[in-house]
């Protein structure tokens, strides 16, 4: 199986200072704060850890694949209010990405999507695989498939 990838989470610096404003202040913001009422069911894309049930979170748009080509996109996030920045290990998928059904999209060094697959979440290694033996494809996007949401990179890297 082919491990020589990191997934990643996105920045806490991002997002730490958002959770100061008030309600009014998220709104001019196109975000809001909630409360957690199922797990799983509000995805940090800080943590790539679920929220647990009575945790404050904010939901709020985000631009993640901001590029110079026809694919840049944005789209709504949750991020835990005392989220931990997660670093997953070179080969590691959490839990939070392994079990949802997901979309994962192949893009070229040119920002061009080449290629995309709706897979369950165990199938995500072997999607990897299949997606990094082609040259072309630079690094992979993965987003819930059915909420659409994004949920984190994955970059090649070599073992560490």
């Amino acid at each position: 199986m082919y491990k020589q990838f990191r997934i990643s989470a996105l920045p806490v610096e991002r997002f730490a200072a958002l959770f100061n404003l008030t309600d009014e202040e998220l709104a001019r913001q196109s975000a809001c704060r909630r409360i957690a009422d199922t797990k799983p069911g509000y995805p940090c894309r800080v943590s790539l850890a679920e929220a647990e049930i009575g945790e404050r979170v904010l939901l709020l748009p985000y631009t993640h694949h901001a590029v110079d080509s026809p694919y840049r996109a944005s789209g709504p996030i949750y991020v835990r209010e005392n989220a931990r920045q997660a670093v997953p290990q070179v080969g590691e998928v959490p839990d939070v990405v392994r079990h949802r059904q997901l979309a994962v999209r192949a893009y070229d060094a040119d920002h061009f999507m080449v290629e995309s697959e709706v897979i369950e979440g165990q199938e995500l290694e072997a999607q990897i695989e299949r997606f990094f033996g082609e040259r072309r494809v630079a690094y992979l996007h993965i987003h819930n498939a059915r909420a659409g949401c994004y949920s984190c990179r994955v970059d090649r890297t070599s073992a560490e």
